[in-house]
């Protein structure tokens, strides 16, 4: 017989181990958004020709310094902030008001706070101050008795007419975000302050009310900016404020337009301090209902001047 030649595992070479190797570093190509370089160029050459055509119209932008702290116009932004801060009195006090009547249980007040907020959403403010300054064909004279007593005209200065206007009308709008706050707090909460006997008007001031601010007051912070904004609207029923007089200052002078760009650029002025105020009025009553507040723009510069220092990919 013929032997067969076996071969096995055994006749061939050891096959060496593979060294153990780690996982490769991933190499991330970030993508490419040309989309955003395009949009970018087409905006800033945009800017760019706004900026050149202001720059060759017929303006004279040396008579904007020349105004820019008249004395008249310093007195007017004291007007505007003065009439702003009246205004939000009388629309928070107002509003609040409004608010407890539309969520009264009772017909008539509900009925009649509803009438309140429809009506004076739904007509401009610059009708309702000339409603208000007109109003004599209606009153001839106001008697409060011994107190008072004067014809309409006399009664009805330029100050109260904006006050009335832009109080009540700013009323109407508080009134309803004092309303989405005070049904934010649980039913719970009254409901509880009931069973220990504390009276509707008790738990309104000393449950409900404190746990609702924390939704009514960022929105009343816009209602300030846009209240100062529009104080330029009293100066149609004569009342001196700072575009009041910025267009006196305009007629006088002969440069209407530099003037209209100078109580802008005041405008900005404080509408961005009270954006401010705004900001950290927001994030103070932010706490608790956050796990964490947003940072302050301070904080933000912080971190990207520190960012800088960091090496690529590591640590700092």
């Amino acid at each position: 017989m013929t032997d067969i030649e076996k071969t096995g595992p055994a006749d061939q070479p050891p096959i060496p181990p593979t060294p153990p190797t780690g996982p490769q570093a991933i190499r991330a190509i970030p993508v490419r958004h040309y989309g955003r370089y395009v949009s970018a160029v087409i905006a800033i050459a945009a800017l760019a020709a706004i900026v050149y055509a202001f720059s060759q119209g017929r303006i004279n932008w040396g008579a904007i310094p020349d105004y820019f702290f008249d004395d008249r116009i310093i007195k007017g932004v004291g007007q505007t902030l003065l009439l702003t801060a009246l205004s939000m009195v009388i629309g928070v006090v107002g509003g609040v008001l409004l608010a407890v009547m539309r969520l009264s249980k009772n017909p008539v007040t509900s009925s009649i706070a509803w009438f309140y907020i429809w009506f004076f959403r739904g007509t401009p403010v610059l009708v309702q101050l000339f409603v208000w300054f007109n109003l004599g064909l209606v009153f001839e004279y106001i008697n409060l008795g011994p107190i008072y007593k004067d014809y309409w005209s006399s009664f009805m200065t330029p100050l109260l007419t904006a006050l009335l206007g832009l109080g009540l009308n700013e009323a109407a709008y508080m009134a309803e975000i004092c309303r989405a706050g005070l049904l934010s707090v649980d039913e719970g909460q009254t409901e509880a302050s009931h069973a220990l006997g504390m009276s509707h008007g008790k738990t309104l001031r000393r449950v409900v009310i404190p746990q609702a601010m924390r939704v009514i007051v960022p929105p009343t912070g816009n209602e300030v900016i846009n209240m100062l904004k529009t104080t330029s609207l009293v100066a149609a029923v004569q009342f001196y404020e700072l575009f009041k007089y910025a267009q006196d200052i305009g007629q006088s002078s002969g440069a209407p337009v530099e003037m209209y760009f100078l109580a802008a650029t005041w405008y900005l002025i404080m509408t961005s301090v009270l954006s401010i105020g705004q900001f950290y009025l927001e994030r103070y009553y932010a706490r608790g209902s956050t796990r964490s507040l947003p940072p302050t723009p301070l904080q933000k510069v912080r971190a990207n001047l520190l960012s800088l220092g960091r090496p690529k990919g590591g640590m700092a």
